[in-house]
């Protein structure tokens, strides 16, 4: 039996009641809002507390290696997706939200927000790390450009891009198996640290590196992780979305891509 604040957030979602019949810190749709942004935000402080704690501790003690901290970015990622997807979605990343927001699998009145939440969530963590380990230039846990911008700009637009495109898969395609999304996103990110970690650092969220940036202040190529990992999302989200199985002909779905253009 459903219970009364399960009745009013259905009848408010259905738009029987409104947020005027009741107070306004107690309406359930601003509940529901708040239990959602702080998801995100001990999601996205989690995520950067341990993969960017992994790569602070290997700079100083030497003792994680590069395999172990590709698998704690990986393991991280998971093992919060389980914890808080099923609240908030679990997005962790400003790219995803904005990607979801675009093609439509996310309200766009709550992007501001989502964004807002991780960038706090990532800053804390970050500030956290520095006040826990003596972090010097040398050991900082950010993201740079190891070569050129343009190079690492590439690279983060291709693992973004296949970052996308595996959680448009397991998150967006009702025939996807939900239980194993959390599986496939942790060891896509894995993979890609593998790869691109040594060169980029293998950032594919804004919030990954914004955090660190700001609380170090350290703005090299900061531009790179902010333009790649959206462009990356956006294209991943695009290619996916054409590829999935429907019965519309070719000329209908580019007048969809063409609405969700405009």
């Amino acid at each position: 039996m459903a219970t009364k604040k399960e009745e009013e957030i259905t009848q408010m979602e259905e738009g029987n009641i409104s947020d005027s019949n009741v107070g306004f810190c107690s309406s359930p749709s601003v509940v529901v809002i708040t239990q959602k942004l702080i998801a995100e935000l001990l999601g996205t402080y989690f995520v950067i507390f341990a993969g960017c704690g992994s790569v602070a501790v290997n700079k100083i003690y030497g003792s994680v290696t590069f395999p172990g901290i590709c698998v704690t970015w990986g393991l991280i990622v998971m093992v919060m997706v389980y914890t808080v997807g099923h609240i908030s979605g679990a997005h962790f990343n400003p790219a995803v939200t904005i990607t979801f927001s675009i093609f439509g699998h996310f309200p766009w009145k709550q992007a501001p927000l989502y964004i807002i939440a991780q960038l706090m969530g990532s800053i804390m963590a970050s500030a956290t790390l520095v006040l826990l380990f003596d972090v010097t230039p040398e050991a900082f846990f950010g993201t740079v450009p190891v070569g050129s911008n343009g190079q690492s700009l590439a690279i983060e637009i291709i693992i973004s891009f296949l970052l996308m495109f595996v959680i448009s898969g397991v998150a967006t395609d009702a025939r996807a198996i939900e239980q194993v999304a959390g599986i496939a996103v942790g060891m896509t990110i894995m993979l890609n640290v593998f790869v691109a970690g040594p060169i980029s650092g293998a950032s594919m969220n804004p919030a990954r590196t914004i955090g660190p940036a700001l609380v170090k202040h350290v703005y090299k190529g900061l531009w790179v992780y902010i333009v790649g990992p959206i462009i990356g999302t956006l294209a991943g989200a695009f290619v996916y979305n054409l590829i999935r199985t429907t019965d519309k002909s070719l000329i209908e779905l580019a007048k969809t891509a063409s609405s969700l253009r405009r």
